[in-house]
């Protein structure tokens, strides 16, 4: 058995409350069948730049008891695709969880520029808050910038004695997922490999948690190796293991990675860092969210509990390999294990029958674009600094030389206002001479003024999309559509950001409670998550929710 899955974690990490499962105060699995009015627990996996085609791709070398498990049994949503521009994980997240677009949820992007304050702000950043557990710089996370409500919001609104609890590795996704008035959000701390929360949601830790943390299970699991769970041969879905695409964790490619070695430094501390890049993280995720159930009786009480546990490890070491990896392939076969040990956990312990699970994810991610250039594929890098570099000379030129742009970022053209309005030049047409220059560059779509959204009513097309992810407030002056193929140029090897189908196609997969085993081809978006979950708790939807409920789970 490989050493990431050996007895000694499972058994020391897992079912370290083995004990609780054959007490009187949970549901045994020889206990009734029949589903329940209401679900009792409703667990939201989200797995980070999962591709729809991976599930295809990998097939046939998934396990019977996780992925196919889920399609088998469950509800397979086969054309489910996110319909705005910015398909990264912070918008993905607060749609997931609001039912309503990044125009309503104000969720924007993973980072945007704030007009009033003038710097730039994360999705889920809060100086006001403080760290709970973990490191000092590490605790600054609340959902204080969603706008909206989300469904565990309504959830608590219904019944204030339902618990809801997020768990991911990032604390952006552990934030937005569980909403406003989740009871915990947790993630992890990179510092001391432990799990950590913020002062918006208790005044102190958890004992179970701080007992959990000094079990030094992080230490544990950075101590191994990873070597491919196949031999190498065998990952025939994938580019060979060395290539010229990935960037790789501090310039590695190819297997075995010493993960001891990768997080010692002279005279420092151990990089925990590094958890969030490898298999071994989801499965540190897992185990924490199985410990979560049992230490909070999540789905053992007379109400429903909700837990959202996102596996963040793929959308973080995606970037780095590229889709086309064995890195991402051997991922996604070690989680499909995760997976299978959690579900094999919720049957036995509080009965499938008892408990609905969706899974699916916060985005896509596009191919690495030199493979596709090997291919005779259109595709290419677009260098964002060059190009505004150049739009910040030929502005000089026209209005005189002075600091016209005010941020930039992921396709996101914030201008001056306040220079451009004393100057006395109109910012519509600003707008429109800065959005025809940019538009000219080999990459470039679309560049799309804030006037034309504001004065503009789309129903489709790409201009519906972009306008889907435009907020007043909060976007910039210009916002640049890529050509299909195209990323930006960064530090790593590839991105999500687009609303191409590589981006915004997803799975999404319904199982456990009253789920009937069907394929479900209508198109739909991930605003149908929430309002289709508030139909089943008979709860008023998200107060910023247009999604439409899935009909064919509700027949």
């Amino acid at each position: 058995m490989n050493a990431f899955f050996s007895s000694r974690v499972i058994l020391g990490f897992s079912i370290c409350f083995l004990s609780f499962i054959h007490s009187g105060n949970i549901l045994a699995q020889n206990g009734r069948r029949i589903p329940p009015e209401k679900p009792k627990l409703i667990v939201g996996i989200t797995v980070s730049q999962m591709r729809y085609d991976y599930i295809s791709r990998y097939w046939n070398k998934f396990g019977d008891n996780g992925f196919k498990k889920l399609i088998n049994d469950g509800a397979f949503c086969r054309n489910v695709r996110y319909n705005y521009l910015f398909t990264q994980a912070a918008p993905g997240m607060a749609t997931i969880a609001t039912g309503a677009v990044p125009a309503v949820h104000g969720i924007i992007a993973d980072e945007w520029y704030d007009k009033v304050k003038k710097i730039a702000v994360k999705a889920a950043a809060d100086e006001k808050v403080k760290a709970l557990g973990g490191s000092y710089d590490m605790g600054f996370y609340s959902p204080h910038r969603v706008v909206s409500s989300t469904v565990s919001d309504e959830l608590r609104f219904a019944s204030p004695a339902s618990r809801v609890i997020s768990i991911a590795l990032d604390p952006e996704p552990a934030v937005l997922a569980g909403g406003h008035s989740a009871n915990a959000a947790y993630w992890f701390d990179p510092y001391n490999g432990g799990w950590m929360s913020s002062s918006w949601y208790m005044d102190s830790l958890p004992r179970w948690v701080a007992d959990f943390n000094k079990k030094k299970i992080a230490d544990v699991y950075l101590s191994e190796m990873w070597n491919p769970l196949l031999p190498l041969d065998q990952y025939s879905e994938s580019l060979p293991d060395r290539n010229e695409y990935e960037k790789g964790i501090q310039g590695q490619i190819v297997f075995p990675y010493d993960l001891n070695k990768l997080t010692q430094k002279k005279k420092e501390r151990r990089n925990y860092d590094l958890l969030r890049f490898v298999p071994s993280g989801n499965t540190y995720t897992k185990d924490f969210a199985i410990n979560a159930i049992l230490n909070d009786s999540l789905g053992m009480r007379s109400v429903t509990d909700m837990l959202y546990v996102t596996f963040t490890v793929t959308g973080n070491a995606g970037v780095l390999y590229g889709n086309k990896s064995v890195e991402m392939e051997d991922l996604f076969l070690r989680l499909d294990k995760d997976i299978a040990h959690f579900l094999n956990f919720i049957d036995e312990t509080l009965g499938r029958e008892n408990v609905l699970v969706f899974l699916t994810a916060d985005r896509g991610i596009a191919y690495v674009p030199g493979y596709l250039e090997q291919s005779r594929v259109p595709s290419g890098v677009f260098n964002a600094n060059q190009a505004m570099a150049l739009l910040s000379s030929y502005l000089n030129i026209l209005y005189g030389k002075a600091d016209w742009i005010s941020y930039y970022k992921n396709q996101q053209l914030y201008l001056n206002q306040q220079l451009i309005e004393d100057s006395k030049l109109s910012l519509e047409q600003f707008q429109t001479t800065a959005a025809n220059f940019l538009v000219q560059f080999t990459g470039v779509a679309n560049a799309v003024t804030a006037s034309t959204l504001q004065q503009s009513n789309f129903t489709s097309g790409i201009l519906w999309k972009i306008q889907n992810n435009y907020n007043q407030k909060r976007s910039g002056d210009v916002i640049l559509h890529l050509e299909p193929g195209w990323i930006e140029k960064t530090e790593n090897a590839t991105a999500a950001n687009s609303s191409w189908a590589y981006d915004s196609h997803v799975p999404l997969i319904w199982y456990g409670w009253k789920i009937r085993r069907q394929n479900i081809n209508t198109l739909y978006d991930p605003t149908c998550i929430a309002p289709t979950l508030s139909v089943f708790l008979d709860i008023m939807f998200p107060n910023g929710s247009a999604g439409n409920t899935i009909m064919e789970l509700l027949q």
